[in-house]
């Protein structure tokens, strides 16, 4: 029988399992506390210091000199939304919606039908009007034109637009009328559980709606593939609780326009 003590740096095996078990450990603490927090792009996950400090929770600086908030290195939407906003909106805000809205003609059409590559607006749930106007003020949604065009809204201005549109009715998708009826896409009808993909229908009508989200019934085909575009790399990034970049990064761009097309009413 061996005379070996078991706990002996001169055992093979003791000193080749304490040393397998300390290198996992020391890799794991590397990859927990470094590798994936700095994968983050947030300010308080940048180097490797803030990185270790946010992932174990605890204070970056033990003597804050400045109680102000780290900001984000990318704005996301800050709108609260409810079924119950601007559900009930009153004839004065729809009559002064009207009056503002002589300025979003050029692109959104004089009764909210675009005859560009721009929204719909009429028919739109006037929350999520209101969501959107917000976001393009606040920074959470850029775009050259709609940026400075709300730039100095007010806040009942806003409400009042998305009041006007809402009061208008739906254009019409073209197959509506086609001869032959279009088949819905799998990607609309029954999403991809295996993908975390949930059926477009099940937020944005068709087989439920969900507060804040948009129909899409008629919306031009380029504009809502261009927005699933956005939302796939990122560019996009005011939806809520990031729900819709979920969705679009992992969708083909066969389903992309596949959706695009079945919404804009043309034939796939």
């Amino acid at each position: 029988m061996s005379e070996e003590r078991l706990f002996s740096l001169r055992n093979r095996w003791f000193t080749v399992t304490v040393g397998g078990t300390l290198a996992l450990a020391l890799f794991a603490a590397a990859v927990g506390f470094i590798v994936l927090p700095s994968a983050q792009k947030d300010q308080p996950f940048q180097g490797i210091w803030n990185a270790i400090c946010s992932a174990a929770g605890v204070p970056q600086q033990w003597l804050r000199i400045t109680t102000a908030t780290p900001v984000p290195l990318t704005q996301t939407s800050l709108v609260a939304m409810t079924p119950q906003l601007l559900s009930a909106p009153s004839s004065a805000s729809i009559g002064r919606g009207a009056t503002l809205a002589m300025r979003c003609t050029m692109c959104h059409g004089a009764m909210g039908v675009s005859d560009a590559n721009t929204p719909n607006l009429a028919g739109q749930f006037s929350s999520v009007i209101y969501k959107q106007l917000l976001d393009f003020q606040s920074g959470a949604r850029s775009n050259a034109v709609m940026s400075p065009m709300v730039a100095n809204l007010s806040d009942q201005e806003m409400r009042d637009l998305g009041a006007y549109y809402a009061n208008l009715p739906k254009p019409i998708a073209s197959r509506a009328n086609a001869l032959a009826a279009i088949d819905v896409p799998d990607i609309v009808a029954i999403g991809s559980p295996m993908r975390n993909i949930a059926a477009c229908a099940s937020c944005h009508g068709g087989i439920d709606h969900k507060a804040g989200t948009p129909w899409l019934e008629g919306m031009p085909y380029a504009y809502t593939k261009a927005q699933l575009q956005a939302f796939a790399d990122g560019s996009r990034h005011n939806d809520i609780s990031e729900q819709m970049r979920n969705v679009a990064r992992n969708m083909t761009p066969d389903e992309i326009d596949a959706a695009a097309r079945f919404y804009a009413g043309a034939r796939p």
